[in-house]
């Protein structure tokens, strides 16, 4: 058994998923279904007794400790996170709480539960803490990329208690032995994605006919790794990952945001052309910068492929077209993220479960 927790978000989804559709061991999910957490993700799961939803906080110690004490997972894989630093500028004290507070409330009931186990079962326990590029602060365009060694320089809430939250982990192995696992991504993208992010909201947006935005001048660079390359990743390193050690995980796309959005609208207009067969990029608008915006991430994913042979099966090309494609083919879904309706599913399918 393994706890997976925000797994009812965009990563968190895709990686139950294409856990459970590779392996029997069941996955207790456990997610606080705040906006982007979504059970229609899942719903290919419902009536699969390999998941075991759990809705709930990591805030709320108890439940975390309820949780351990009754399905005993072998390992923790920390997704959950308020992730958009859009947001966080707006409103950060839920990103303290969540990403900070809620990740320290995890930390010490997993500390609890690994100091309970036998030597056989502490060997074989591990904490993956997933989190972001955005740590390391912002790049020149002409520095090099990301590596695990660069210093922490958050910009913003978001990116701040990211940053607070890996310190954390790295404190409990050094202080205490809990045997942690650290990745660092980049910009993710692909099915399930919530639209407020730059590809799904353009994808959502262009379709609607409305506006698309882009911050300032558009040419913030970005590296973009495919969401499924992500979870291989991830799952990679709860295997073989070297304890206490931090992976940085990247898709080698860095791409300035207008770029990717004329991409986007080139896939448009060969996979879903205008009525009046126009091209997409006629709606794109430039508006105000938002404030302390990054100008440039890119990851040095070498370390990952050097010690455990990882590198991401798609190229930005490929795993584009995948998104398009998923998005028009599941319009509905986007109806229902977009409209409200989402959160009616929870308790049509999982009732008193959730």
């Amino acid at each position: 058994m393994i706890l997976v927790t925000g797994g009812a978000g965009f990563i968190g989804s895709n990686f139950v998923l294409d856990w459970l559709a590779q392996s029997d061991e069941p996955v207790v999910n456990l997610d606080a279904l705040t906006y982007a957490g979504n059970l229609e993700n899942l719903a290919s799961l419902a009536g699969d007794a390999r998941h075991v939803f759990v809705h709930g906080s990591l805030i709320d110690g108890d439940l975390l400790t309820r949780l351990f004490a009754e399905h005993q997972p072998r390992a923790v894989v920390n997704f959950a996170a308020e992730s958009h630093v859009d947001r966080s500028i707006h409103g950060p004290e839920d990103f303290i709480q969540t990403n900070i507070v809620g990740t320290f409330r995890l930390l010490e009931t997993a500390r609890a539960h690994y100091g309970k186990l036998d030597a056989a079962r502490q060997a074989a326990f591990r904490f993956l803490h997933v989190s972001t590029d955005e740590v390391y602060g912002s790049l020149d365009k002409s520095a090099p990329a990301f590596t695990e060694n660069h210093r922490y320089e958050p910009n913003s809430p978001y990116s701040a208690s990211k940053a607070a939250s890996d310190h954390l982990v790295r404190a409990y192995h050094h202080t205490y032995g809990l045997p942690v696992l650290t990745t660092n991504c980049s910009n993710n993208y692909g099915p399930y994605h919530f639209p407020e992010k730059l590809i799904p909201l353009v994808i959502h947006n262009a379709l609607s006919g409305k506006a698309l935005p882009i911050y300032g001048d558009g040419q913030q660079i970005r590296d973009w790794l495919y969401v499924k390359d992500h979870c291989s990743a991830i799952r990679r390193v709860l295997e073989g990952g070297r304890l206490g050690e931090v992976y940085n995980v990247g898709g080698w796309n860095e791409k300035a945001n207008l770029e990717v959005v004329h991409s986007l609208c080139d896939l448009l207009d060969e996979l879903s052309p205008r009525a009046d067969q126009r091209s997409y990029r006629e709606q794109i608008t430039f508006v105000t910068d938002r404030p302390g915006h990054d100008r440039r991430y890119a990851i040095d994913a070498r370390k990952l492929e050097r010690e455990l042979g990882w590198k991401p099966a798609e190229t930005f090309a490929s795993g584009l077209r995948k998104t398009v494609r998923w998005y028009l083919d599941n319009a509905q879904w986007v109806e229902n993220v977009t409209n409200g309706s989402y959160r009616d599913w929870v308790g049509q399918h999982y009732g008193d479960q959730s």
